[in-house]
C-alpha cells in the first residue's frame, strides 16, 4: 500500500468521529445569540480591529487558530485550554507554531463581550473564535461572510490529539486529511488560500530551496537570503501582498512561488491545477468558495450543552 493511501485510511479512521451529528449542526444559526447578546458581532469586530491595528500577526494567527481548533477536536475552543501538566494542544509540537497574537485576539474579544452585562458568560469561546477568524479575514481585505453560531466549548485538550497537515504533504495526503473532516478537495484548495496572509519559519521550507524543480529559481535565491542561518529565519507565505487577503497566493503558485511544498503541489498536481487557475483569475470565485468552506469547517465536531459548556475563562474548563 502506498504511503499516501495508508494515510488516507488512517485519517478517515482518526477523524471520522469529528463529523457532527445532525442535532449539533441543527443548533447552529447566525442569530443564535440575538436574544441574549444582540450586539455580539459588532463587539467582536471592534475588538479584532484593535488587535489587527496593534500587530500585523494578529489576523493570520487568529485564522490559523480557528483552523487548528476545528481540525483537531472539532470547533470547541479546546485549542485555548491550558492544562497544568502541560499536555494540551497549543504546547504540542505542531501547536507550538501557533502565535500568541491569535490567542490574545480571542481573549481580547472575550473580555469585550463579557464587558456587556447582557452577554457575560453567555457566549462560548468557540463562537467568539469563529467570529474573530471571520473578522480577521475581512479586516485584511477578504470576504465578509455569515458565521453560524451556537457551538459549546469542549472540556478537554491533549497534545496527543494534534494531527494537522504538514508542509511536505502531497495532494493525496491533503485530501485524506480534509476528507476526514468531511471537507472536499475544493474546500481544501479554497482554505489553503488562507496562506495569502501569514508566514512560515525557514525550517518548514528550507529543504525545497535549490532541490525542488517546481520552485522558481529566482524565488529560491530570494528565500536563501531570508534563511542565512538555516531554520532561524522566516518568509511570508505570500511575498507579494503578505498583509492583504487576496488571490495573490494562487498567482504565486502558478509562477512557482509557493512557499510550502503542500502549497506548490496544488499547482504541480494536474488534479488540482484547474482550481488554482480559476482562483488566480477570479478573486470573487475564491472569496465565495473560501466563505463556503469556512462555513463547512465551522460545523466540524460541534458540541452541544450535553457534552460542552460555555467557559467563563477560555483558558480553563469551568
Amino acid at each position: 500500500m502506498r504511503r499516501s493511501q495508508f494515510l488516507a485510511a488512517f485519517f478517515l479512521l482518526a477523524f471520522g468521529a469529528l463529523t457532527p451529528p445532525m442535532t449539533a449542526t441543527a443548533q447552529l444559526r447566525p442569530d443564535y445569540y440575538a436574544g441574549v447578546c444582540p450586539n455580539l458581532e459588532g463587539i467582536v469586530r471592534d475588538a479584532v480591529r484593535q488587535s489587527v491595528a496593534h500587530s500585523p500577526l494578529a489576523a493570520p494567527a487568529t485564522l490559523r487558530l480557528f483552523f487548528h481548533d476545528c481540525a483537531v477536536r472539532g470547533c470547541d475552543a479546546s485549542v485555548m485550554l491550558i492544562n497544568p501538566d502541560g499536555d494540551d494542544e497549543w504546547r504540542s509540537l505542531d501547536g507550538m507554531t501557533l502565535k500568541p497574537e491569535g490567542f490574545n485576539t480571542v481573549m481580547g474579544a472575550k473580555a469585550a463581550v463579557d464587558s456587556d452585562p447582557r452577554c457575560r458568560n453567555r457566549v462560548s469561546c468557540a463562537d467568539i473564535l469563529a467570529l474573530a477568524a471571520r473578522d480577521a479575514v475581512f479586516l485584511s481585505g477578504g470576504p465578509d461572510y455569515q458565521v453560524e453560531l451556537g457551538r459549546y466549548d469542549g472540556r478537554a485538550s491533549t497534545g496527543g490529539s494534534v494531527m494537522i497537515p504538514h508542509g511536505t504533504f502531497d495532494l493525496d495526503q491533503l485530501n485524506a486529511f480534509f476528507s476526514g473532516l468531511g471537507l472536499s478537495q475544493t474546500d481544501m484548495i479554497a482554505l489553503s488560500g488562507g496562506h495569502t496572509i501569514g508566514a512560515a519559519s525557514c525550517g518548514f521550507f528550507g529543504y525545497r530551496m535549490g532541490a525542488d524543480a517546481g520552485m522558481d529559481p529566482a524565488f529560491a535565491e530570494q528565500l536563501r537570503g531570508r534563511c542565512p542561518g538555516g531554520a532561524a529565519g522566516f518568509a511570508f507565505l505570500d511575498a507579494a501582498t503578505p498583509l492583504r487577503f487576496d488571490n495573490e497566493y494562487y498567482r504565486n503558485l502558478r509562477a512557482g512561488k509557493g512557499l510550502l511544498g503542500s502549497d506548490q503541489v496544488l499547482y504541480a498536481d494536474p488534479r488540482s491545477r484547474g482550481a488554482v487557475d480559476r482562483y488566480a483569475d477570479d478573486e470573487g470565485a475564491f472569496f465565495a468558495d473560501f466563505a463556503a468552506a469556512m462555513a463547512r469547517l465551522g460545523r466540524v465536531g460541534v458540541r452541544t450543552a450535553a457534552d460542552g459548556e460555555i467557559r467563563r475563562d477560555c483558558r480553563f474548563p469551568n
